[in-house]
Parts: C-alpha cells; structure tokens; sequence
C-alpha cells in the first residue's frame, strides 16, 4: 500500500563529524520515513541504530540528532517545531526535546530532515549551513556570551537576511545539567540537557539559512484539509474561556479547553486558575497543592501587568508567547554578577516556568519571576529544572540540612532575591550553584536527603500534582524521557468530569491511549498546542498523507506512535533502566495534602502501573514482549 514519497519529506540527512571537521549528505532510507514519519520517531531510529545507549552522555560517541518532521516548514498552523533527540545529561534516558520558533523551519527549507551531529570539535565552534553550503568556523568569540548576544553577533557577522541561530548560553558550556538549546533567542528545546550534551561537543551554534520550498504531493487535498484544521481551530468549542470571569473559572471544562482565543488573551499561564482550584498546583517543593498567591503570577495579571505585545512562532496561528517588561519597582531585581546586555524587555513566563520559578519556590513577586525567567532564556537553562532544583534545595536550607556556612544568601522559601541570584549562579556554577547544576536528584543524593528530589528518572516534574489528577501519576512514573506532561496530559479528562482526578480507573488505558497518539503527533512537525485550540490528531493524519503521498491513516498513526514509544523503551532498557524507574517519590506516594481540593490523597501508583504494563503489551518486569515487538515490526532488534 506504500507509495514512492514524493512531498512533505526531502529525504536528506546532513551529517556533521566535529572531530574530523567534515560533512556529507545522505538519503533516508523509504521505509523509515513511512514507519516513523519524521521529527522524534526518525531520530529516534537513528539513535537506535547508531548509538550505543550504555555510551556516557558528554561522550563524543554520544550523538545529536536535529530532526524536523514533513509538515515542518509547511503552511499548516504551527507547523514550526524540531525535535533534538540524544542521550540525555540529567536523566540518562533516550531524550526528546522540542522546540517550536523559526530555526526548524529553516533547516527544512536548506534542504535537510534531519541534521546528525557526530564527535567532539577540537575548540568552541560553531555550524553554518546555507542551503548545500556547510562550514565549522571557530566560535572563540561567542564563548561566555549570552544566547541573546549570541545570536546578535552571528546575524551581523554573516549578514543574511532571515537567518535563524540555535546556540546554547554559558550553562551549555558549563554543562548544567539541565541546559537548553536556544533558538529565535526565546524558544527552547529545553528539557534533559540537550545543551549541556552540545557544549560537550564544543559547539556554541548552528546558524542556517535555506532558500528552498517544502514539496507537497498532492496540494488540492493538502489545502483542502489544511482549511478545514483552520475552521475547526476557528470553531473551538470553548472561545469564551476567560480567567477573569468567576462563571468560567467555576468551568472545570472551559478551564480544561481554554481556546485558541484565550491562549492568544492569556497565554499558558491561564493554566495556573485550573491547577490551583483542583488543588494540584505545586508549591514549595511538593509540600503542598495550592499557592496562596497565585493570582499574582496567572495570565491576567501577566496581560495586565506586564504584557507589551503577543508574539507567534512560523505559521502560528495561536500567538501564546508574551513579549513582557518588568515593572517600574523593579531595580532590585536588575543588579547581577554577570551584567547582560538586556534590561527591562523580554518574553514569558510560559506557564511552566512561571509554576517552577513562581510557586514551587515560594515566589509571588512577578518581576523576580520574569526576570529569572528571562535568565533562563539568556543563559540557555530549563526553567523547569532550574526552579524545581532550587525548592529542593530551599527544603534542605529550611530544615538545616543545607546552613548559611554553604550558601552565599539565605535559600528560604518566598525569597524573589535567592530566585534571580540563584539562577544566574547555576548557569556559571558559582557556589552553591555549582551543587544546583547537576540538578535537584544529585543534589538530594549527595547531602543524603534524596527525598527532596520531585521527579522520575533523574528529571524533575513539570507543573501538575498527580495528588490532584491521579493519571498524571502513572504517566510521570512511564515516560521514557523522565517525567514530563506532554506525553499524556491526564487533567484533560480528570477535570473535565469524563474522569475523577482522584481515582484510578480507566487512567493507565488512557495514558497509553494518548502516550501514543503525542508519539505520533510529534513525527509531524506541528505543535501540541493546536490540540488545546481546536484541533486533534485525527485532522493532522490527511494533511501528512497530502504532503507526503503516503495514504496513511488515524490506524496507521497510532501504529506509529505506539512503535516509536517500545523503541524508546527498549533503548532504555539496554542503557540499564528497569522496572524500578518507573516509579515516584515516596512524598506523592505517601504523604497526602493536609488541606484543600487533593486533601487526603495520594498517588496509587501500585493500581495503576501493572494495569499500564498489560495494556502496553509489556510482562510483569515492563519489556516488552517478543509477540508486541514483533506486532509493531520490531521483532528483528
């Protein structure tokens, strides 16, 4: 039933050897583009085939893969994002880190589906790439510099019009663990430490400039399916969500379904009304589910307060991103160790980052968020991570495991200036910062209080207490790059009343269900968020079998999904990872909240994961089968 490709895909790999300081071009074998479509499921076959999963992450055998997907590049809304898959710095695991902004688009249209990254150049370095044209020039003079400045000096070095930079900040050449890959200078591939794993290999940038098209194969149908994601997106059932209204926030659904409106209104921070009333918002390092102070950090008082203008990424139609300034009181928070070549102007918070540098730490003060944020963003460090690790070690400073003899300033919880100092100090590991570098779990493990550590396979958790949606449990403890939400957002249906947020039922089938269908929706290049706006993945199938001539179908996606997810697993497995990774921190499994939504629950994981393995096609120890593996074409592996 499979066709010769004729569009979507261009077919080619650059491949890059940073030790011999060469380059060549390959072909992408047909019936791997058709099995993994592209973005996360092609490289993830490439890292299968080529690396050796026991490799050490800083290791120069240890490679990088940058791959789009075939409706990268493509008219279709948010059709922006690329994919860095490698061995991860903080977890270890096979990772996949997304990003969205200008710069996979751009690789796309010089031509390439995927870029290989391979060894270790001899000094700081740097990639460019226009069209057929690859070079490595030295980056000396890029090295210590901010992502910010960064970009600034290579666009006016080479002076190309429209040329996009990926690079990572001083935390990348510091290997923080948990260090970004910034692009557009405010997007991130940001989970894992994908940029700790470039600046091991010396490398600072990657500047790319293509002048080509993306080929559709079959243009009529593509547009046709591509006006009718439009119109749904358009329709969006719940267009009238707004935070400040108390009937729509009393709306467990319209909370759940924001919008494309009131993404565009309020941005992901609107996201922190729903997590709160459900009593899983995460506060001070998971000791609690609700911020007293929340409202002074959600999406209105962002718009309201802060916000200079709406910013999208390539064909977005949504436009989440928030160009922000501090306010006007906010001096205090200028005053860094390192001076930056920035002020008062930046972008964020996302929800996320706005959740770990915000109420995880105790912080309610907006601009000591925004301007931790915009470190972030500047050095190339995860905001996840970086908040997450920095109230785990408030908790040890609070409980005097962690003294004042140890740190340079007080790390209490609710302190706006351990926040911004600290986050600048991480990215240069000065002090203290040195110990938050290597993120919160060995940290925790090395002043004997590993239980401070939040998080699953080496990877602190995102913004959502499985206390307060169940499911997130379970899909935490499963996720083959270490906890993460995008994988299978449970409060979809655990606050839209489909499900309880406090029990188990149907949640390990449902986690598989979506695990999945976002494998899959991440081989094709476009964002997760159309899925909050209107879209789903059933509207995305027609639009890949359009671009690229291949007749897939929703049965097929699934399929694709399912098979890259137990390739993953199975990479995993060989890197050493067992059962017990699969697992949570005994806080969510034993120590309920003493007050509010989530009072009195915990994490039933024990209900959840053998339910999860069965559906999964996996035995009691979680491999999976030699019957699945051979069901999903990877009998021969």
């Amino acid at each position: 039933m499979i066709k010769s490709a004729t569009g979507g895909w261009t077919g080619k790999i650059l491949r890059v050897d940073l030790t011999k300081g060469t380059s060549s071009i390959e072909s992408i074998p047909e019936d791997w583009m058709h099995d993994y479509v592209g973005g996360r499921g092609l490289a993830d076959r490439y890292m299968y085939e080529e690396v050796d999963p026991t490799v050490e992450p800083y290791a120069p055998e240890n490679k990088m893969i940058f791959a789009t997907g075939p409706l990268t590049g493509t008219p279709v809304p948010c059709g922006a994002r690329y994919m860095v898959v490698t061995k991860g710095a903080l977890t270890g695991c096979i990772t996949t880190s997304n990003s969205g902004g200008h710069w996979g688009p751009e690789l796309k249209f010089a031509g390439y589906d995927l870029l290989i990254l391979e060894g270790c150049a001899p000094k700081p370095s740097y990639l460019y790439i226009y069209d057929d044209h690859v070079e490595i020039r030295d980056a000396a003079e890029y090295w210590g510099k901010g992502v910010f400045e960064t970009e600034d000096g290579l666009r006016e070095e080479l002076g190309i019009p429209n040329l996009r930079v990926a690079c990572i900040g001083p935390a990348g050449e510091n290997r923080v663990r948990f260090a970004c890959i910034m692009n557009d200078k405010h997007r991130a591939a940001g989970r894992s430490g994908v940029g700790a794993v470039m600046g091991s290999k010396n490398l600072k940038a990657i500047a790319v400039r293509g002048t080509q098209g993306v080929p559709i194969a079959q243009p009529e149908a593509f547009m046709k399916s591509l006006w009718e994601m439009r119109a749904a997106m358009e329709a969006n059932p719940n267009p009238e969500f707004d935070p400040e209204q108390e009937e729509s926030k009393a709306n467990p659904r319209t909370i759940m379904n924001p919008g494309k409106k009131a993404f565009n209104d309020f941005g992901t921070a609107a996201t922190i009304d729903m997590t709160q009333s459900f009593g899983g918002l995460p506060t001070r390092n998971f000791q609690e589910g609700q911020f007293e102070e929340f409202e002074n950090l959600n999406g209105v008082a962002v718009r309201d307060t802060r916000m200079v203008a709406t910013k999208a990424c390539f064909a977005c139609t949504i436009a989440c991103g928030r160009v922000t300034q501090l306010g006007e009181h906010s001096d205090k928070f200028m005053v860094n160790m390192h001076p930056r070549n920035w002020k008062q102007a930046g972008e964020g918070p996302e929800y996320e980052a706005a959740w770990a540098l915000g109420p995880d730490t105790g912080v309610g003060d907006l601009d000591a968020v925004l301007k931790a944020n915009w470190l972030c963003n500047d050095l190339g460090m995860d905001p996840i991570s970086m908040g997450s690790t920095l109230a785990s070690a408030m908790e040890l400073y609070e409980t005097g495991v962690v003294t004042d003899k140890q740190v340079e300033m007080p790390l209490k919880f609710g302190s706006a200036e351990a926040l911004v100092r600290m986050t600048e100090a991480t990215a240069y590991r000065e002090g203290f910062g040195d110990e938050l570098a290597e993120g919160a779990k060995r940290m925790g493990d090395k002043f004997k209080h590993p239980e401070v550590f939040m998080g699953s396979k080496g990877q602190e958790f995102p913004a959502y207490d499985p206390r307060g949606f169940q499911g997130m449990g379970v899909a935490y403890a499963t996720c083959n790059r270490g906890a993460c939400h995008l994988r299978a957002w449970t409060p979809a249906i655990e606050s839209s009343g489909q499900a309880d947020p406090h029990t188990t039922d149907g949640k390990s089938e449902w986690v598989v269900e979506e695990q999945n269908k976002s494998t899959s929706h991440d081989a094709t290049g476009i964002c997760l968020f159309v899925g909050f706006a209107g879209a789903s993945l059933e509207s995305m199938v027609p639009l890949v079998a359009a671009a690229t001539g291949v007749p897939y179908t929703m049965e097929d996606f699934v399929h694709i999904g399912e098979r890259t997810w137990n390739l993953e697993r199975l990479w995993n497995l060989n890197a050493g990872m067992t059962k017990a990774d699969d697992t949570l921190p005994k806080r969510l499994l034993k120590e309920p909240h003493k007050a509010g939504p989530s009072k009195g629950v915990t994490v039933n994981l024990d209900a959840m994961l053998p339910i999860y393995y069965e559906q999964r096609g996996w035995n009691d120890e979680g491999v999976p089968t030699q019957e699945k593996l051979a069901e999903l074409g990877l009998g021969s592996l």
